[in-house]
């Protein structure tokens, strides 16, 4: 894969830290930058103009599907990978319609961070674990 511009959005630096790693032990080319907060995450996808924004929910000033939407707006071809500390079939739905290419539970990032960010990148869909794009209410099972 090229050089893609990947924005992490989450309030904890350690959790940040921790997807970091992942990524750049996986795919080294990546630029990787990093938001505490949702305003934050607004106004940098419009200036770095991201290929992909790995996306926290729970944010502070603004939470990440508010802040998705304005985004989509300021970076309307950046690709957002929703992650959550939640399994809540209403997310599902609201990602969707957002926009968003996919959504994992946070619990499921050291298995599934990588698979879903390989298949946003190439614009698939990836819904983890416990989340179904097809029935909300139904978790999958893998």
């Amino acid at each position: 894969m090229a050089s893609e511009r990947i924005l992490i959005v989450d309030a904890s630096r350690p959790w940040k830290q921790a997807i970091c790693s992942i990524l750049q032990e996986h795919l080294d080319s990546a630029l990787i930058y990093e938001s505490t907060d949702g305003l934050e995450a607004v106004r940098q996808s419009g200036e770095l103009q991201p290929d992909l924004i790995l996306l926290d929910i729970g944010l502070p000033n603004l939470n990440g599907l508010e802040a998705a939407r304005q985004i989509r707006k300021l970076a309307p071809t950046a690709r957002i990978l929703f992650l959550s500390s939640y399994n809540w079939p209403e997310l599902l739905r609201e990602a969707i319609s957002i926009g968003a290419l996919g959504l994992i539970a946070k619990s499921e990032v050291a298995r599934e961070l990588v698979p879903a960010v390989r298949a946003v990148l190439r614009d698939e869909q990836f819904f983890g674990h416990g989340f179904s794009p097809f029935d909300p209410t139904t978790p999958r099972h893998n």
